[in-house]
């Protein structure tokens, strides 16, 4: 197996509405370069995202997205150890929300927290549309179409988190049933091997009898570290495993930031962040690091091509 696929998968964006500030650099960016070396890491710039809140404004945001890349690049964000893209330039985040959408009920999107909040912040602005009320599905098929393990997000983002799991849940149980689901996943255990195919029935029998995690954890352990099986028979597996039927989407996890309410993240800059945090900016380096990227302006544009 190669290094990334035995490394937890890791899923975060940024909005280009705006110049970015400590607030994102001390609650985001220095969370991502730590850990860009552990994990395996995908981290995008949300342009589709930024058009829910700013949609009169699609003139500024090409800007924003080159700016917002020197800035990570800058506070230590680095292309050889992690994946930059821009959201718009793939296109299957948008194919997935529709798909998601069609299975999704509209109460679920109602009852996110963020919805009635942000409305109320952004009262100068008309969110009575659905880009505003879907955007945490976009969100949900940001992350689903990556198949991330783990999403870093501040406390108030985490029912957009279980709000992922509960989508991934829903479409499962819709489209991952087919008949003969038992019989087809007991062929798949047969071709793990003599050694996993044990391996993975003890797991699974002690994990639904007993709700042993780390026996659930040896059994999935089996089904990544065998080469004899297709990506459908992953996905029965996966879902025998659990009980239910294949899981086409698997179900990420909340990783919450050290610095879990760090204001400013929203964009609203906070004059006591930026001062408490202005010496650590200073020893960090980032600024030297700015004014070379910016000396080499080629950089941004290459480190999201390369990804």
């Amino acid at each position: 197996m190669s290094r990334h696929s035995e490394m937890p998968r890791i899923l975060s964006g940024m909005r280009p509405t705006g110049r970015l500030h400590l607030g994102h650099y001390h609650g985001v960016l220095k969370n991502w370069v730590d850990l860009q070396s552990q994990n395996q890491c995908y981290f995008f710039v949300a342009d589709w995202h930024a058009l829910t809140t700013h949609y009169e404004e699609p003139g500024a945001m090409e800007s924003h997205v080159w700016d917002m890349l020197v800035d990570w690049l800058a506070s230590g964000v680095d292309p050889e150890q992690a994946t930059l893209f821009i959201q718009s330039r793939v296109p299957q985040h948008a194919e997935l929300h529709l798909l998601l959408s069609m299975v999704t009920p509209l109460g679920w999107l109602l009852r996110v927290p963020s919805f009635k909040d942000q409305q109320q912040k952004l009262k100068d602005r008309d969110l009575a549309t659905y880009g505003f009320l879907g955007y945490p599905l976009l969100q949900s098929a940001d992350i689903l179409t990556y198949r991330a393990t783990g999403v870093p997000v501040g406390e108030d983002q985490v029912p957009h988190v279980e709000l992922t799991r509960e989508v991934a849940r829903r479409f499962n149980h819709i489209f991952g049933r087919e008949p003969a689901f038992e019989e087809k996943a007991e062929e798949a255990v047969k071709r793990l091997g003599k050694k996993f195919a044990k391996q993975f029935s003890q797991g699974r029998s002690d994990w639904l009898q007993n709700g042993a995690s780390i026996s659930r954890e040896n059994a999935l352990f089996a089904i990544e570290s065998s080469a004899n099986l297709s990506a459908e028979d992953r996905e029965r597996l996966a879902g025998y495993l659990d009980g239910g039927g294949r899981e086409i989407l698997p179900e990420p996890e909340a990783l919450l930031t050290p610095a879990a309410k760090m204001p400013g993240l929203d964009g609203q800059k906070n004059v006591q962040v930026v001062q408490q945090h202005d010496s650590d900016a200073g020893r960090s380096g980032a600024g030297e690091r700015k004014v070379n990227v910016y000396a080499d302006g080629s950089r941004a544009t290459a480190a999201t091509r390369s990804g």
